[in-house]
């Protein structure tokens, strides 16, 4: 098993030890894959995602059978619901075992079927080597997503005759579509052609399929505004006012998104969605879209093409490759008018929040925190306000917004922001928290410490589930249950009690200068935001 990540260039791997998976971790112990200690199992599938985005390849995490597997779950659906790469390494009890309810026996394989891309059990040493390698391939080709190997002890203890990792493996039946079909590009390209107000929508597809660079191309040749998705955050730079040639980029559409570029996707006549799933939050009105726009949607997942939004003319195809086609058969166009006005929209749009000198607006301070840091900077966002805060508010350059968006895990920034740093430890790093995910995460200040990782941690304190509590007052006359958090430590004590430096930020002032030092400081840092419990999301 060791041997087989070692053959897949795997040089980090994020997990918790259990006595089903001990034949592994002591090969590992020869190994030079580097191994991080999570202290709990789910975020060590969280910190192998964010890994995994920024690496480009799949992420490794591993656990032990029966609650070290199951603790395993929310990270590996997580995972499924934002396609990342990941291939989850789980110990199971002896096979002649299995089936009679023994200790620390779970049905991992049947429990995690319905969000893993494949799943595994392991029978025989024998079979170790093809299974690896299939589980990479599945996890990193077509639609990306996790995998799962379930390994008995017996089996890994049991010698494997004749080690011989194969450079390729055909899968009976799996034949993802790379090239679009020249039929549909053509059509695509003369639909383009015949717009008026056509709109480009990205999702989190086109930075799965590295195609940043080939969504940018298209967006300069054909003249065509830009929006994004949530998880399409970062596939375009955010310029104010850009030049006559270069793209329009309008920020993030929905239910939370920017008012203009919810108003310019509103009035298009033609809409590219590439890679995006198109949930409730990213569309909230589909079926207007789909009456008054001619709507082209470009997936590699053919699943997703048509399941939220009725489509004129579906491609299915690495997206990389369709957009590249699309740049060589699409011709410039005079799209002045049209441009002049969505960028109107977005000039006369007046930010929301303003400093204030009695506690921290996270709104503006996010503002001013994105100009203070680098232009290739990572920011991870944890799910609830904080989220939708930095998603809104942080201007991306050349860097990323990593966050948990279709299943929304709270929990997840932390973790996942580790992960991001050791794949890209050159890279600025960033967490952003409230004080509800923060609390389901916190145990691994311990692993940042541990690895001496210089992770920055912003955390938002308003001592409420915001978001929830949004919902009480709007859906439930303000009849609020369950979301005061009371009980809150002293989260710069806490932290400080892990060894990390924190500090704590009353206002807006205060706060842009310890960010300041937050970004200079050589090791980990954690910068506590007191925040008005009655801040709007919005």
């Amino acid at each position: 098993m060791v041997r087989c990540l070692e053959a897949e260039g795997t040089d980090t791997i994020f997990g918790y030890p259990g006595a089903a998976i001990c034949p592994f971790y002591d090969a590992l112990y020869d190994s030079p894959i580097r191994h991080v200690l999570v202290r709990s199992e789910q975020n060590a599938a969280h910190m192998a995602s964010g890994w995994a985005r920024m690496a480009g390849r799949p992420g490794v995490c591993v656990a032990t059978s029966g609650p070290g597997a199951a603790n395993l779950i929310t990270g590996i659906a997580t995972a499924y619901m934002d396609s990342i790469p990941l291939v989850a390494i789980t110990g199971q009890v002896d096979r002649e075992l299995l089936g009679r309810d023994v200790f620390q026996e779970t049905d991992i394989t049947g429990a995690c079927q319905s969000f893993t891309k494949h799943s595994y059990l392991v029978t025989r040493a024998a079979d170790l080597p093809r299974v690896f390698r299939e589980a990479f391939v599945l996890a990193a080709t077509g639609r990306p997503g996790p995998v799962l190997i379930d390994v008995p002890q017996d089996v890994q203890e049991e010698l494997c005759p004749d080690f011989t990792y194969p450079e390729q493996v055909e899968i009976l039946g799996y034949k993802p579509t790379v090239q679009g079909h020249p039929v549909q590009i053509k059509k695509a390209v003369e639909a383009i052609a015949g717009a008026q107000r056509p709109i480009l929508c990205c999702g989190g597809g086109v930075l799965l399929a590295n195609a940043r660079e080939a969504l940018q191309r298209f967006a300069a040749q054909s003249g065509i505004p830009v929006v994004a998705t949530m998880m399409g955050i970062g596939a375009m730079a955010n310029t104010a006012l850009p030049g006559e040639n270069e793209p329009v980029y309008l920020g993030m559409i929905g239910r939370y998104g920017r008012s203009y570029a919810n108003r310019a996707l509103g009035e298009a006549d033609l809409v590219v969605f590439c890679g995006a799933r198109l949930g409730d939050r990213a569309i909230t009105m589909p079926d207007r879209i789909a009456e008054q726009a001619t709507v082209i949607h470009i997936d590699v997942d053919p699943a997703e093409i048509g399941k939220n939004l009725r489509t004129d003319i579906p491609i299915v195809g690495d997206i990389r490759w369709v957009l590249e086609a699309l740049t060589r058969q699409v011709s410039p166009r005079d799209l002045t008018p049209w441009r002049r006005q969505v960028l109107e929209y977005k000039t006369r749009s007046v930010p929301a929040g303003t400093d204030r000198t009695d506690a921290v607006e996270p709104r503006s301070f996010l503002r001013a925190l994105s100009r203070m840091m680098d232009a290739d900077a990572v920011l991870c966002a944890d799910p609830g306000q904080s989220q939708l805060w930095a998603a809104i508010h942080y201007t991306q350059r050349e860097g990323r917004f990593l966050t948990s968006g279709g299943l929304g895990t709270m929990g997840y920034a932390v973790p996942a922001a580790l992960g991001a740093k050791l794949a890209a430890p050159r890279r600025q790093v960033v967490a952003v928290c409230g004080d509800g995910a923060f609390q389901m995460s916190l145990c691994e200040l311990a692993t940042v410490r541990a690895c001496n990782v210089p992770l920055k941690i912003l955390l938002f304190d308003n001592r409420r589930l915001g978001l929830v509590r949004e919902f009480q007052n709007q859906q439930y006359r303000g009849r609020h249950i369950a979301t005061h958090m009371e009980g809150n430590p002293d989260f710069v004590a806490l932290c400080r009690a892990y060894g990390l430096r924190a500090e704590l930020a009353g206002n807006n002032r205060e706060a842009e200068r310890l960010a300041g030092e937050m970004l200079a400081s050589p090791g980990p840092f954690v910068l506590v935001c007191r925040v008005d419990p009655d801040t709007p999301t919005v």
